[in-house]
Formats: structure tokens, sequence, C-alpha cells
């Protein structure tokens, strides 16, 4: 999230950049590097040539290897090979991100953040392959706890977002994160979220379309309905198809989906799976070729791989199928007519891209995760326990050119390796749990070749193009009250081409409390607590509006007795409030309304509430709790200070806090006879001095009085230095809030 005043001076440094360089849009990436996670074309090849056949851990054609530890694939451009990771021990656990010369394996940088409100265990950090931007030199991570950042050649950032906690992002079971896709002037992401308004209801994934150098977000497209789980990572492609270019890619609900990928207005659909998605898909020929391991949506048999009609609309067609084979994790290859499949168990499998006939299946290990990758007439492809394979389409069978394992520095076990190989200045990129390798011919110069553009064959604008869809941008603004916003509106035709920034007709709020000028500029009223609405803007009759979520000055109080009790929709809810998908609603209790956080029963009892905005900090929390009981069931309930929880355990009868429930980084508990069916107050303060945070908590019986010394207090030598204020519940059984306050610390 980025407050206005920080972002004025983000949008300076990004518009002089964009002077300094070549106007030319470059999208995907050029032939000689590789920012898209499957490559220049987004289906798996490269047109490297002269490249190793063989290798070996021991010194042969290995190039240079990197201390690292990671499992999603590098992104090589820019004279860069970067990746994300994880470091560190104990409460020094942290995700990093590193780029090193692609050429000498010299560390040039690397930036790390410090997991915080999520769940995902330590081992699955750095889910999410990193996107570079041949354009910017720009670096783009999604990070497993919902930090999407760019990063500038120096690694330094230029703007990020905290998806949790300023639009609703929901995590993945484990850690599956999605990956970002830069195209044109836009990185794109997926998240499942739910929030206010028109994001609210249902969880559901959204693809969010950031303006690459500025993070202004240009639309939220949201394909699908609902999502069926949260344990989804499909990766999107884009591809021109009947002249239009289009976003395609796999959702959480089991359809696949093409949206227009400038516009996000939807094109067709394709249910392939009852439930989530998680392989990513290719195109090719007007046809998207996608698998899945889970339940087929017309049989009782599990997996299938299909090649589906891209040319439609609506409801796509099936070309044809491959049944009851469980490829869920492996993005398909696709090159000079056929498909090349890894199933889950390592299986690789050679498809005619036409027919759907197997002409060859060749076995490489136990585990498949990974897609393999083209390039000089050679397939590279790994294995999750430890293995690089080197192999060739001989016609009818797969010939192995070399066979690599490669193993724990202590030789205990094998490396795990879940990221797919990037090729990019004649040598070959990859990351496993016992560090980062560059493969090549050590004989050969290092030739750094910058990108070049690629020719998607998108049919030109219309001479006679006119306005059908109009984006107002930024579409998501999410910000203290510090300054005036300037919104512009973006024309677009129906076939998604841009027509230009145009001035509106007429601009309008809905539900804001402020004015906005007839030049789109607005301005809000300073109000103790959270507002919600829209900037809504007019060309002719076409209209598109923007949602503000924006943060008050200090006190707020919520007490809740102006809200309908009930649930959703009736039901009321704070304005500005995120995670009402767990199910929370006011209710009333002795005669007050108080919010009830219940066991959602559809979905994992743990449930957190953002009442603020990630740009927060140097704030006290306050707030009444009240614990039911049901045989040994009882709740978890607490707060959120800038990224740290002080929660009450009912069945553990003690107190904690902490900033990472998975792994309980700098968690510090104290045993505390937590009582059902009575009212406390909580309290939590974050204060940042020097290189730590001081993280102060207590708690009383609402009936007392408030004790002069806080209950206890840890300190952090990683500093969360900002967050949104929240509840937290653990409920398996009911839990209630009440006369929730945030005051200022200083």
């Amino acid at each position: 999230m980025r407050t206005q005043a920080v972002m004025n001076d983000l949008r300076l440094r990004a518009l002089a950049l964009a002077l300094l360089m070549a106007v030319a849009t470059i999208s995907p990436a050029g032939a000689e590097e590789w920012t898209h996670w499957r490559g220049p074309h987004q289906n798996g090849v490269s047109p490297e040539t002269d490249l190793i056949s063989s290798w070996s851990v021991d010194g042969e054609n290995l190039i240079w290897k990197a201390d690292f530890t990671g499992r999603s694939t590098a992104a090589v451009f820019d004279g860069r090979a970067c990746a994300i990771g994880r470091d560190g021990e104990g409460i020094l656990r942290q995700e990093v991100i590193v780029c090193w010369n692609a050429e000498t394996g010299a560390k040039m940088w690397e930036y790390r953040s410090t997991a915080h409100n999520t769940f995902v265990p330590w081992q699955r950090l750095g889910w999410a392959s990193v996107a570079g931007d041949a354009e910017t030199g720009y670096l783009f991570a999604n990070t497993s706890d919902g930090l999407m950042i760019a990063l500038d050649r120096e690694g330094k950032p230029v703007w990020q977002w905290r998806m949790a906690e300023d639009v609703g992002r929901y995590s993945g079971y484990g850690g599956r994160t999605h990956t970002p896709i830069v195209d044109e002037d836009r990185v794109i992401v997926a998240a499942i979220n739910t929030s206010w308004g028109t994001h609210g209801g249902r969880p559901s994934m959204r693809y969010w379309a950031f303006d690459k150098r500025t993070g202004d977000v240009r639309f939220a497209a949201k394909p699908s309905p609902f999502s069926k789980d949260a344990n989804t990572m499909s990766t999107p492609v884009i591809a021109v198809v009947d002249g239009e270019r289009l976003l395609i890619g796999a959702s959480s609900d089991g359809f696949v989906y093409a949206i227009n990928a400038r516009t996000g207005e939807s094109r067709w659909s394709f249910q392939l799976s009852q439930i989530s998605l998680n392989a990513g898909v290719a195109v090719a020929d007007g046809r998207v070729f996608a698998s899945h391991s889970e339940e087929n949506v017309d049989t009782g048999t599990m997996g299938r791989i299909v090649a589906i009609d891209a040319t439609g609309r609506g409801e796509a067609g099936e070309v044809w199928r491959i049944p009851d084979v469980k490829a869920g994790f492996g993005t398909p290859l696709v090159h000079n007519g056929r498909v090349y499949q890894m199933d889950n168990s390592a299986n690789l499998h050679a498809i005619d891209a036409a027919t759907g006939e197997i002409h060859w299946t060749h076995n490489i290990g136990t585990v498949g995760k990974s897609g393999p990758v083209w390039a000089d007439g050679k397939i590279y492809v790994t294995e999750v326990n430890g293995k690089f394979h080197i192999l060739k389409d001989a016609g009818d069978h797969a010939e192995v050119l070399d066979s690599e394992e490669i193993k724990m520095s202590d030789g205990s076990r094998a490396a795990e390796i879940y990221a797919s190989p990037a090729i990019a200045y004649g040598r070959i990129y990859f990351a496993t749990e016992d560090g980062f390798f560059c493969l090549g011919d050590k004989s050969k110069p290092f030739k750094q070749t910058p990108s070049a553009p690629v020719d998607l064959g998108e049919k030109p604008v219309a001479a006679d193009a006119k306005p059908a869809v109009i984006h107002v941008v930024p579409a998501e603004v999410v910000t203290l009250i510090d300054g005036p916003i300037d919104f512009k509106v973006r024309a677009y035709d129906a076939a998604g081409h841009f027509l230009g920034e145009k001035p509106a007709t007429s601009w309008s709020l809905k539900g804001l409390d402020g004015k906005v000028t007839n030049n789109g500029k607005l301005t809000l009223n300073d109000v103790h607590g959270m507002q919600v609405g829209y900037v809504v803007a007019k060309l002719g009759d076409v209209e598109g509006e923007a949602r503000v979520r924006a943060a008050g000055s200090l006190p707020w109080t919520e007490d809740f007795e102006s809200l309908e009790p009930g649930p959703a929709p009736k039901g009321g809810f704070p304005a500005g409030w995120l995670g009402r998908g767990k199910k929370a609603n006011v209710q009333v209790i002795d005669g007050n309304k108080v919010l009830v956080q219940p066991n959602p029963k559809s979905f994992a009892p743990r449930a957190v509430m953002y009442t603020g905005i990630s740009a927060m900090k140097d704030y006290t929390i306050q707030a009444d709790i009240f614990a039911t009981a049901k045989g040994k069931r009882k709740p978890e309930l607490g707060l959120i200070n800038s990224g740290y929880t002080f929660l009450a355990a009912g069945i553990q009868q003690r107190l904690e806090i902490r900033s990472w429930g998975s792994e309980l980084r700098m968690m510090k508990r104290q045993d505390f006879a937590f009582d059902v069916e009575t009212w406390y107050t909580m309290k939590v303060r974050v204060d940042q001095e020097d290189n730590q945070a001081v993280v102060r908590g207590k708690i009383w019986k609402r009936d007392e009085a408030e004790p002069a010394d806080w209950t206890f207090t840890v300190t952090d030598p990683l500093p969360i230095r900002q967050g949104a204020p929240g509840l937290y519940g653990f409920t398996p059984v009911d839990g209630y809030f009440d006369n929730v306050k945030i005051t200022a610390s200083k």
C-alpha cells in the first residue's frame, strides 16, 4: 500500500526513469533473455543455441554456484540472474530476493522481507517466481505473505502493496503463491481476495494489473464468480488470438479463463476440474493446453490433459483430451507441434498438439512439479528429488543426454528442486534447495544481448475506434488522508486497444466524504476512522469507477452500536474493515451490539479482520474480548498491531506475542488463566527503537481497573516498521469483540 505523499515521490522517480529509456514496448521479453517464468514466448521455449548437453556438480560445465535456498524459477535479464528464496535461522528467518551478476555469479544485491501476519511455513517461502522487465530494469516479486513489490536495478523499492492488509488477499494452503507477469506497461498478478463493496462476498480470484512504473492499479478483473478453495498458484500467459491480446490462465474454481489483457473484460471460460487448478497453461495456434490432477467434472476419475479452442466467446470448446493423467503442477512446453507435459509422478509425455496422441512417455524420477524447457534441440527438465535431466526428442522416444543428481552439501539427502531452468546468454540458470547454479561452456565468452521486441501479431487499432471501456486510474486507492489524489480516465476500444487518456465529461463521488473537481482531483475530508467509496467518471455514455479506502486521523472507536445485526448481506460491518469472508457479523448480547467471529464451518476457523491499512504505525490498539466454550473447544482471541499479534489462548491457558504464526518467530508465551464467558480488555502497542521493535501487551478483566504495567514485552531484532491494526480469532467456537479503540502512541 502506498500513501499519496510516498506515491508522488515514486511517480517522479518513475517518470524520470521513463524519459531516459526507449519508449518501445517490449512484451514479452526478447529472444535472448528470460524475464517470464516460462521464457521469452511464455511457452517454455528459448531460441538460444550452442548450449551444453552434459554437466557435473563436480565442475564440468558448472560456471558458478551461489549459496542460496530457493524453489522458484529465476529471471535472467539486464545482465542479472535473480531469484527469491529463504535465508536465516531462528528469529532471523526471512524471505530474500537476490540478484547476481549473470556472468560471474557475484552477488549484486539482496532485498530481505520479514514474513508476518501469515501461517505459511518456513520451507515454502519464495514460492512464486520473480518477473523481470527489460524496459525499466525492474524486478517484480510477490512474497509468501502478500508483499507485491517492484525493485529497481540496485534492489531499492520503487513501489509496493501489502495485498493482505490492503485488498484482503487470502493466503493459499502451505504457501502456494501466484507469480507476477509483465505485459507492455502492466505487471499482473493473481490473488484470491474478499474486501468491501464490489469486492465483497465470497472470496474469488482476481487478476490485479498494476502500472509497472508507479504501482497504480489499472484494473482488478474477476472472471471467476468465487473460489472453490485458496489452494492455487497457476500463472497466466499473454497470447494474441484472432487478433486480440488476451490473458489466459487457470483459476481457483477449476476453470480456465480468457480476459482482455488491457481491460480485464471476460472473453471465454472452460471448466476443467471440480476444484482449484495449479498448473499453468500454454498457448499455440489458437489452442490452450491445460492439465490438472483433481476430480474431473464429468467422471469419477482424477486428472486430465486437454486442448481448448481459444478462438471463441462464452463457453469454450474442447479439442481433445487425454483422460486420467494426473498432471497437476507442471506447466506444459509447446514446440514444433508437440506438447511436453510432466505429470505428478515425474513422467514426461510428448503429445501431438493437433490430435492429443502420446508419442512417448519418459520417467525422470518420482515427483514432477516443474515445467520442462526447450532450447537448442534439447529438453532441460528438473525433478523434485534432486534430478536435473537433459533429454532429446528422438521421435518415438526420449534420448537421455545427461542426468545429474544434486545432493545437500552435507551429502545427507537429495536437494529439492521445484524450479524450472531459465536460459539466457548461452547459459542455464536454476535454483535448488542447496544452491543457485549457472551452467554453460566455460570456453565460450559471455555475451549479454539485450532483449528484442516480440511481435504477437495483434490487429492494429481501427481508425474509427470509439471508447467502449474506460478505466478510472488508479482503480484501487488505499491511503492515509494526507493530500489530494489525481485520477485519470484511460479509454479503450471494444478490442482492448488503448485510445489514450481522455477528459471525462463528468466526475462524481459515491460514499466518500470529500469532493472531486472536474479534472479528477479528489480531496477527502478527515474522519476519525475508515471510509470507503467510489470515484465515478463518465466519458459520454461509458462509465468507470475507482475504489477508495482511506484511513483518517486517530483516535478511532468502534462499539458496533450503529450497525445492523445479522450476517451478510443484510447485517452491518464497519466501513473499510477487511476479513468478512470468515462470516464475522454483529449480534446483540445482553442488550449490547458486539462483533461475533463464529466457527465458519466451511473454512479453517482462523480469521483476521484488518481494521485499518498497512501504512499505519505508532499506534495502540485496544478491544474487549469474550470467549465461549463447547466441550474442550475454546477459541484464541487477540489483537494485531503493525504485523505483531497479541493473543489469549483458551485451550492452552496462555498469552502469546508473535509475528509469524506457523514459525512462531520472536514468539513469547506466558501462562494466563483465560476464563470463558468473561469479558476481558486487551491492549497492544508497538514502538520503533533504533534497529528493533518493542511490542508490549496487557490484558485485564473488563470490570477491573487497567493495570499500570504491561503484562509482558517482546523485542524484535528484525523490526516490522508499520502495518494495519486488526482483530485475530481462531474460533472452533464463537468469540466476541467489542469497544475497539485505536489511539496514537506518541
